[in-house]
């Protein structure tokens, strides 16, 4: 569990020491075509207002651990219509465009590693989340991917 903050942490000091001066990363350089560059861009812009409208979804449910507090309530509306763990989803999406905009390597393995943690927290998360709201989870997990939409037994 504690891992995942460490590599998300990573990735994101990495991110801001290449926006601050990219000469200071340039040890995880890459050399890559301008298009996919600008590919990287448009993930970038396209995940920026995803994120907000999936914290926007979440309101007071926010939280950085796995923890329910007992305000909460299961969000299924906006992007957890869809998709069970839009932030991780998105924050692949952001990290991806991110990493081909920069063409660094250090920003693009930091973000798969988090990725590679985020799938061990979504077990923990829903095993919490089912113990928390049960059936209503359970029917909600049916109809919905956890990472991506489903394309069969979505919701309509």
């Amino acid at each position: 569990m504690i891992l995942l903050r460490p590599f998300g942490f990573s990735a994101w000091i990495g991110l801001l020491i290449y926006m601050v001066n990219p000469r200071w990363m340039a040890w995880s350089t890459l050399s890559l075509p301008s298009r996919l560059r600008w590919v990287g861009a448009g993930l970038g812009i396209i995940a920026v207002p995803l994120i907000y409208w999936m914290f926007s979804s979440l309101g007071k449910n926010v939280t950085d651990t796995v923890a329910i507090r007992k305000e909460h309530s299961l969000v299924t509306h906006g992007p957890y219509r869809w998709v069970r763990h839009p932030m991780y989803s998105l924050s692949v999406l952001a990290f991806m465009g991110f990493s081909l905009l920069s063409a660094n390597w250090f920003i693009g393995l930091t973000g798969i590693l988090a990725l590679i943690l985020m799938v061990v927290r979504t077990r923990i998360e829903e095993a919490k989340l089912i113990e928390e709201f049960g059936n209503e989870y359970r029917e909600y997990m049916k109809c919905t991917g956890r990472f991506m939409p489903r394309l069969i037994g979505s919701r309509k």
